[in-house]
Order: C-alpha cells, then sequence, then structure tokens
C-alpha cells in the first residue's frame, strides 16, 4: 500500500538504500495518521520535498550569503549532507543515519543527532527506535533508566517494532570510523584554504 512512498523515501533521504525494519513500521505509522510513534520517541519523519536540514539555507539573511565565511561553511556541509542521511525531527533538532563509505559495511550506521547549531552526535543503540527511546529515557529525568527503557521497548514491541537491546545497560554506544564533526572540520578547512580564507 506504501511500496511507492516507502521507494520515495528511501532515494530522497536515504540515497537509495534499503529502509531499515523499525524505520519502515514507523513511518508506515505517521503515514497512516496513527500518534503512536510520534507520542512515544517525540519524532515526526521527514515529509517528501523537506530540504534536508544541512542543505538548508532559507534562515540566513543575504549579507550572511554573501559572506565568504559563511559560504565556506555552507559548502562544507554541503558534501557533509552525502554522509548524514537525516529522516526525523524531534524538539532538539534531527536525526538521522551516519553512512560515510569508510564506516563498516557489516553493521548498521550509527544513528545521529543534529542540533540547530549543526553539531552531530552518536546516539546510543543500534536501531532507529533503540536510540530515539535511550533518548527518551535519558532526557525524561526517569530515576531509574532501566525500567523507564523496558518499558518503553514493552511498548514499541505491542507496536511492532521490537529492541534489540532487553536492557538500558546492553545498548551499544555509538562508534564511528570517521567522526563527524573532525571531519565537518576538516571539510570547512579545506573550504576556507579553496577560498582562500585559510
Amino acid at each position: 500500500m506504501f511500496e511507492e512512498r516507502l521507494a520515495e523515501f528511501s532515494r530522497e533521504r536515504l540515497g537509495g538504500r534499503p529502509i531499515p525494519d523499525d524505520l519502515r513500521t514507523m513511518l508506515v505509522a505517521q503515514w497512516e495518521d496513527r500518534a503512536d510513534f510520534r507520542e512515544l520517541l517525540d519524532i515526526t519523519f521527514l515529509e517528501a520535498g523537506r530540504l534536508q536540514p544541512l542543505l538548508d539555507t532559507g534562515y540566513l539573511s543575504e549579507a550572511e550569503l554573501a559572506d565568504p565565511e559563511m559560504q565556506a561553511v555552507n559548502a562544507a556541509l554541503v558534501v557533509l549532507a552525502e554522509y548524514v542521511k537525516i529522516v526525523a525531527e524531534r524538539d532538539e533538532g534531527w536525526i538521522g543515519y551516519w553512512v560515510h563509505p569508510d564506516e563498516p559495511a557489516d553493521r548498521p550506521p550509527v544513528v545521529v543527532g543534529l542540533d540547530t547549531e549543526f553539531t552531530l552526535s552518536g546516539m546510543a543503540g543500534s536501531s532507529l527506535a533503540e536510540a530515539c527511546a535511550a533518548d527518551q529515557v535519558r532526557y525524561a529525568g526517569e530515576p531509574d533508566a532501566r525500567t523507564a527503557f523496558a518499558s518503553l521497548a514493552g511498548r514499541l514491541a505491542e507496536l511492532g517494532v521490537p529492541l534489540r537491546a532487553d536492557d538500558y545497560d546492553d545498548l551499544s554506544e555509538p562508534g564511528f570510523t570517521v567522526d563527524p564533526e573532525a571531519l565537518t572540520e576538516e571539510l570547512i578547512d579545506a573550504e576556507r584554504a579553496r577560498r582562500g580564507l585559510a
């Protein structure tokens, strides 16, 4: 029923990569106007045609767009956007996958958070749903993270998205072969040098 829309999402948001099972289930729920995952995980998936946040310069003034330093940053972010596949937004920014070609192909891509200052950070968990659940527990101020995570994991399983980690303490920590923040700095420095700003 949603196969064409899923294929479009894959092309637009994931560069044609297969959609992970948890993401597929949550996307379909959003498209069916079910609020389950939005309420549980506090995320909304980006709709077709919505510009990737790293490429959106609409918030900049004409003077900022004309500034050579800002132009170098924006050019670097265009390159970075090839490796950051943003799929959802949340209160503090966005969530997606780190898909740099030097990352191991034998494991799922690291789930990353992108804040409104365009700082990338890895999120604990081996899937998008796991990372969002861990994030919810971490920021909810629950006195017992393990109990809160188990409860949230149970609710997600009931909705058709079982988590790989049974326990909050078992969540995999993000590990990068290519660090997103270091690469961002390298790309900006390279653009500044190319433009004679270094």
